[in-house]
């Protein structure tokens, strides 16, 4: 056994927004990977547009530093709980992680979990208290949180001896002293040297290579990313890989790269303990090892939580079918639904009994939401169902996914979120006050039950109130929840929307259009004041007679329609709804159009 002493490989895990890719920002820059001249965006790391549109970390990313003759491997991973999958299957890549946690806010739901996970796996963890310039700073009320934390997860003895660096990653400054406000980042990569270990195996033992990522070039093809667990590789070498399915294949390493700031450089060679990028292989997946054709062992592959939540991906069949898009057939869908699973590992599709049709699982929401903007960013056009959560029979007994709900809000809505959380089956297991007024709400509550709550929380709370969840696991059925407590306003004919017939309807509810915008037989327009759905004519227009009533011409006043967003609209539409996604337009709509049929299918159920 052999260590390699001047290499380091960590990952930065935290909680969404604590500051994990702004560290990496500072860390590249005083590691003097750019020119003094050089102009650099903010959040470097953050490269893809959806990423930096919504200010948070999808896709995890490598990069490397080089800091007193040691060269620091770092991954930058997503804090949101729906992009688990992407932290849990990078740690088998690295021998340590860096626990950001923000000074202000202390432990949430995403830090319990990644901090599980290393846990588990036996990872070195590096406490770094960031954001210590924050007004309402705790530092030292926020490490006893951190290690009640640890101890509550099962940590053992040496885990529990972590070591603490506080940092403000935006101002660029990092101490061991909480009370310093000056300085660079020296401490922490000193620390990173100190206490996170050096790569740890055999160097002349037969090559072994994990591979726990995959990338794509338009001139290359796919890339593996992954660690050399043990011995050598050259570039040029052949290995075998070991399937997933049990299978094993002759391939050759056509070309091998490692990563050099955030850029890939093309080596000849690399040893035990390296992450490196290699190309050739056509049929690669993530959890697969290359093996030396001599000594052919393939490693365990990290075990990946299952999805929580579904929804039905169908080929558009509505009357604006085909008019926006570029890939519109069940084949283009299939075939990029197919390809999405082979890098995102914590998602599932299956097909159904339709061929139009295709069964998407994933880890919440906001993750399926990301692969619809993204496809539809991409020219594919298509339609989705509700979200519904994925159900398991346990010792007899149905099951259903829960949720830890962590809510702040000020205390004058205290009141109204638990009411309406406790209407969802929310139990409230914790309370507590906050510095500044607010209340500190837990409680576990079913998926279900938060399907279409966020946009009510921001309406109850008047946009003051935060709310973060995570995974807990499957308990008993907890009964059924009455949701969405309003209909739609449905369109009556296929035509353009008037400023006439607008006006006629917006009385009946909140309207989701304006004038001048297509609509057909089916398509919701908007929500209905009661619980009830309505048709209405909104294209409806003025006779142009030459007979007139005192006043019958006066400007017509419309209320500003509300515009939804992807995720309000998977949250809005109901089990006989749907919504259709076009690269340039969201509609919402009736699974069956006519108003006729609708009815004849409700008095068939009745």
């Amino acid at each position: 056994m052999a260590k390699r002493t001047n290499l380091r490989n960590v990952a930065i895990i935290a909680h969404v927004d604590h500051g994990k890719t702004t560290l990496v920002d500072e860390m590249l820059k005083q590691s003097g990977i750019f020119r003094d001249n050089e102009q650099v965006q903010d959040r470097v790391m953050d490269s893809n547009d959806l990423e930096r549109e919504r200010g948070i970390t999808i896709l995890s990313k490598n990069t490397s530093i080089h800091y007193k003759d040691t060269k620091i491997n770092i991954v930058d991973t997503p804090g949101h709980a729906d992009f688990g999958g992407e932290v849990e299957r990078i740690l088998t890549m690295v021998d340590g992680v860096l626990l950001l946690v923000d000074a202000f806010e202390g432990c949430m739901p995403q830090t319990r979990f990644v901090l599980k996970k290393a846990l588990n796996l036996k990872k070195k963890v590096l406490v770094v208290v960031n954001k210590i310039d924050r007004p309402g700073a705790r530092p030292a009320e926020v490490i006893d949180e951190v290690l009640d934390l640890f101890i509550e997860l099962g940590a053992d003895d040496d885990q529990i001896e972590f070591p603490v660096v506080y940092a403000s990653a935006r101002d660029g400054y990092s101490s061991l002293d909480p009370d310093v406000r000056e300085g660079d980042m020296r401490p922490l990569l000193d620390s990173i040297l100190e206490h996170i270990e050096a790569p740890d195996g055999e160097i002349d033992a037969p090559l072994q290579i994990l591979f726990s990522s995959l990338d794509y070039d338009d001139y290359i093809g796919r890339i593996g990313v992954g660690r050399v667990e043990r011995g050598h590789i050259k570039r040029g070498e052949s290995v075998v890989l070991c399937k997933q399915d049990g299978t094993q294949e002759n391939v050759r390493i056509s070309r091998l790269y490692q990563f050099e700031g955030l850029r890939r450089v093309e080596v000849e060679n690399a040893e035990m303990g390296d992450i490196v990028c290699v190309s050739g292989i056509l049929d690669l997946n993530i959890g697969e090892t290359a093996c030396d054709p001599n000594c052919i062992e393939p490693l365990p592959f990290v075990k990946i939580d299952e999805p929580t939540i579904s929804m039905n991906f169908i080929v558009n069949n509505s009357p604006f079918a085909g008019r926006e898009g570029k890939f519109v057939t069940s084949r283009n869908i299939r075939d990029r639904l197919f390809k999405e699973v082979e890098t995102n590992v914590s998602m599932r599709v299956e097909e159904t009994d339709s061929t139009d049709t295709f069964k998407v699982s994933g880890r919440g929401e906001l993750h399926l939401s990301i692969l619809i903007e993204t496809m539809r960013r991409q020219g594919y056009e298509f339609q989705v169902s509700r979200p519904e959560v994925i159900y398991k029979t346990i010792n007899g007994q149905l099951c259903e996914p829960m949720e830890l709900l962590i809510v702040e809000v000020p205390e004058a809505y205290v009141g109204a979120v638990i009411e309406k959380l406790g209407s969802r089956k929310g139990e409230l297991e914790n309370m507590g006050s906050r510095d500044g007024g607010a209340t500190h709400l837990e409680f576990k509550i079913p998926s279900r039950g938060l399907i279409g709550y966020r946009s009510e929380f921001m309406t109850d709370t008047n946009g003051n109130g935060i709310m973060n969840q995570l995974f807990a696991g499957y308990e008993p059925f907890k009964g059924d929840i009455q949701t969405r407590e309003r209909g739609s306003v449905v369109v009556h004919e296929t035509g353009t929307s008037t400023g006439y017939g607008l006006f006629n309807t917006q009385d009946r509810g909140r309207l989701f259009i304006g004038p001048g915008v297509d609509v057909y037989e089916g398509m919701i327009v908007g929500e209905c004041s009661r619980n009830e759905d309505i048709v209405c004519n909104v294209c409806k227009k003025k006779q142009m007679t030459n007979t007139r009533a005192a006043g019958s011409d006066d400007a017509l006043r419309l209320v500003p329609p509300t515009t939804l967003s992807l995720e309000q609209s998977m949250e809005f539409i109901k089990d006989d709804e749907l919504l259709e996604v076009t690269p340039e337009s969201l509609r919402l709509r009736k699974r069956i159009l006519s108003k006729e049929q609708r009815m004849k299918q409700m008095f068939k159920k009745k």
